[in-house]
């Protein structure tokens, strides 16, 4: 059979997300876009000799998942760097994670912890103290990054970075001083974290054969958690097209296994205009392929502009400066028809931004060009009846879930009740998707982001939302699957399996739609498919994936914790590197240690994995 599909997935749950086909037991893939949808019987009688079938064991599979906003371009060229507290429950283990890789991390390598977590989701409540960081690390740099509000350095990371008593604040930024004036490593941002990466920025970089290295398993990180697609919004001291160079090798090698839509993100403050007149004379809006392509302008448009969302801090006030610098930029993105997104946090800074589009419109249609908010948290019915009207969207992310507790401890209860209002925007028939805004601010796990829209608790188990602005777990999966594409100038293309659409999928190790609401974090992909090829398997489905790459540098904390912590899978561990730990000299870790045999314990153990490799270097 000359047209038989290239793959069947049978024996499934599939969610397909098509109103016309809600629910059906198989699919059919061909070239890269699925061919047919149906029951069992139908599907498999569409196989011919050369088709690839699967058994999905009775399993839940939906459509693979987008994120609307994240940082993974910036975040692939240092995940193999960074130890992530993402999803660990206590900070005691931190702590015990954080010495395991101080131990093996050898100079002038920094140990970075670099956001994706909230001091909210330890039982202990609070960040470790610069006493515990220092009895840690006494000689290895640490920095350790807590959402945009603070960073906490060790005596070993002042030193790096050269900060002493004479070093003076960068503006909207703190370093806290001791009484005779000498840096205590709590650097605060009051509320620009300028100066928080200006400081990570001073440690090591990895080399570029590294970065690429490091980019690929962030990818199938993500893979593993069932995401396919994703908008890169740009990000601080990431330059285009320099910063760009590992992400484009990789996409012009047809090595990606996330498809990627990126805007540009303006790196200049007083520059921003001529930052955009240069790129959209340089570049084509929509430039590449299915995999990686140029989506517009922003999150940072101006520096003017941006409302830093610590809410620890007071609402910061725009400057004056602030519509004439973004009216500059938003003609000349209009004008080129490029979308742009704009962050935005309050609602007096989206009203301030549509005074500006609003003016620009009068004078250059802005019809089909799908610009956004982003984030949103306190933005009004008034402001959200505008962004209709002009023919805009909102791109919202879980921030509240990390940092729910500080905004309502500054505004009470009944103003945390819509940060943002999600089931509002969606009666107001306004384009609307959900996402991370990782890795800095909130951990990249989507299955965090879907529970905040289903259940409305924080990381910490604090309830924000009334069931009013609740969603149901269908309408949350929407958000994170087919109302993305509108975000990327997608529509029809991808987000559902049907006929016609991209061949994306997850494959689940559990039903979303039947766990209990606190298991929904939990929840990873057993198999993860982009464009009909398997990128990611485990369990049953290990054989079908492409094998990882051997993780470089072989300190990495990548090679020893992974990435999401819920998961404390063995198999981030190879067996090849568990052999090489046998000796007294550690290949993996790259420094001498004595080897102690321990009773293998099983993963399961709350320890975790690390605890029954029986390496010291993973002793807890």
């Amino acid at each position: 059979m000359t047209d038989a599909p290239d793959l069947i997935l049978h024996n499934a749950k599939l969610t397909t997300l098509d109103r016309a086909t809600p629910l059906a037991t198989a699919f059919a893939v061909r070239g890269a876009r699925f061919s047919a949808v149906g029951d069992d019987a139908e599907i498999l009688a569409l196989g011919g000799a050369g088709t690839q079938v699967i058994d999905a064991g009775g399993r839940r599979v939906i459509p693979g998942l987008a994120d609307n906003h994240t940082h993974v371009i910036r975040g692939g060229l240092t995940y193999n760097l960074e130890l992530r507290w993402d999803g660990v429950a206590t900070l005691a283990d931190a702590l015990a994670m954080l010495k395991a890789q101080v131990a093996v991390t050898p100079p002038p390598q920094w140990v970075r912890v670099v956001g994706g977590f909230t001091r909210h989701q330890f039982v202990e409540k609070r960040l470790p103290t610069l006493d515990e960081i220092n009895a840690a690390a006494p000689e290895t740099p640490v920095f350790i990054l807590h959402l945009y509000d603070r960073a906490l350095l060790n005596a070993a990371a002042l030193r790096a970075c050269g900060y002493t008593k004479h070093t003076p604040d960068l503006p909207g930024g703190e370093i806290v001083r001791d009484a005779a004036g000498e840096p205590t490593g709590l650097l605060i941002a009051t509320p620009n974290a300028t100066i928080l990466y200006a400081t990570l920025a001073k440690a090591p970089k990895l080399p570029p054969e590294y970065q690429i290295n490091s980019t690929k398993l962030f990818l199938r990180e993500l893979n593993r958690l069932g995401v396919t697609s994703l908008i890169d919004a740009g990000g601080g001291f990431q330059n285009y097209p320099e910063d760009y160079a590992i992400i484009q090798k990789l996409a012009d090698a047809g090595e990606l296994t996330v498809r990627i839509a990126y805007n540009l993100f303006t790196q200049k403050p007083k520059g921003e205009k001529e930052d955009f007149l240069r790129w959209t004379s340089s570049a084509r809006y929509k430039q590449g392929d299915d995999y990686f392509r140029l989506n517009g302008g922003g999150e940072m448009l101006v520096f003017s502009a941006a409302d830093f969302e610590d809410f620890r801090q007071p609402r910061p006030e725009m400057s004056p400066e602030m519509e004439s610098e973004l009216a500059a930029v938003v003609r000349i993105l209009a004008e080129n028809r490029w979308p742009w997104r704009l962050h935005a946090t309050y609602d007096e800074t989206i009203g301030r931004a549509l005074d500006v589009f609003e003016n620009v419109a009068c004078d250059i249609p802005l019809d089909g060009i799908h610009w956004f908010f982003d984030h949103a948290e306190t933005v009004t019915d008034r402001n959200l009846a505008r962004i209709v009207r002009l023919g805009g969207g909102v791109a919202v992310q879980h921030r509240m879930m990390y940092q729910g507790e500080d905004f309502l401890a500054r505004y009470g209860a009944a103003a945390t009740e819509r940060t943002p209002p999600v089931a509002r925007m969606l009666e107001m028939d306004l384009p609307v998707s959900a996402g991370t805004d990782a890795t800095r601010v909130a951990s990249y796990n989507p299955w965090v982001s879907l529970a905040w829209l289903v259940t409305g608790r924080t990381l910490g188990g604090t309830r924000l939302y009334p069931a009013r602005n609740l969603l149901d777990r269908e309408m949350a999966l929407r958000l994170w699957t087919e109302k993305v594409s509108w975000f990327s100038n997608e529509e029809g293309e991808k987000g559902r399996i049907v006929a016609g659409q991209l061949a994306d999928f997850a494959v689940l190790d559990r039903d979303y739609f039947a766990v209990p609401e606190d298991e929904i974090v939990h929840i990873t992909a057993l198999l993860t498919a982009v464009g009909g090829k398997v990128v990611h398997g485990s369990s049953g489905f290990a054989s079908l994936a492409p094998p990882m790459p051997k993780v470089m540098p072989g300190w990495s904390p990548v090679g020893r914790f992974g990435g999401y912590q819920a998961a404390r899978r063995a198999e981030a561990v190879s067996p090849r590197s568990l052999d090489a730990c046998c000796s007294n000299a550690c290949a993996v870790h790259g420094h001498a240690h004595a080897w102690a045999r321990r009773p293998a314990a099983p993963v399961s153990d709350e320890r975790g994995f690390w605890g029954a490799l029986g390496c010291s270097c993973w002793a807890f």
